[in-house]
């Protein structure tokens, strides 16, 4: 995927999660999608630094960068949503590209890509993240949304009530 890619993805994802979060549509969800859109944009556009050294896909395409990103907030406190930003792009480059990245770098350099992506130079470069975008979305509400009441459902179950 390409750098534009990237940032409409964040940008679409973050107008989602903002209504996902706050659906209301008034200034709250404002807030939210700015709260949420930036470090996510920032996030996105991260792993792509790698063009300027290392080997792109593989240096800071992998989980070991992801997980740094998923624990910055807790160490310090700040980021939290920076790692949404990382992982999109990661699933863009996996699922919309043809190539893949290496996500098990630098132990393993295999770079792993679904056969579904095309090429970033590709028409359907845009249409393929739409879609990849549109499928962020829907997992993002089924864990907001039917994930709290399964796990209600199941300990109401448990307890017998």
């Amino acid at each position: 995927m390409n750098k534009k890619g990237h940032v409409l993805n964040a940008v679409l994802l973050s107008i989602g999660l903002g209504y996902l979060l706050e659906p209301a549509g008034d200034v709250a969800t404002f807030q939210t999608i700015v709260m949420i859109g930036v470090p996510v944009t920032l996030g996105a556009l991260f792993p792509d630094v790698d063009t300027a050294f290392g080997s792109h896909r593989k240096t800071l395409h992998n989980l070991p960068i992801l997980v740094g990103f998923v624990a910055f907030p807790y160490v310090f406190g700040n980021l939290e949503y920076v790692w949404i930003g990382v992982l999109t792009h990661y699933v863009l480059d996996v699922a919309g590209s043809k190539r893949g990245i290496a996500l098990f770098y630098p132990v393993w350099k295999k770079e792993f890509g679904l056969p579904i992506g095309v090429t970033v130079s590709s028409k359907r470069a845009d249409l393929m993240m739409m879609f990849v975008t549109a499928a962020e979305l829907i997992i993002a509400g089924i864990l907001v949304f039917r994930i709290p009441q399964w796990g209600f459902s199941m300990g109401r179950q448990l307890l017998g009530i």
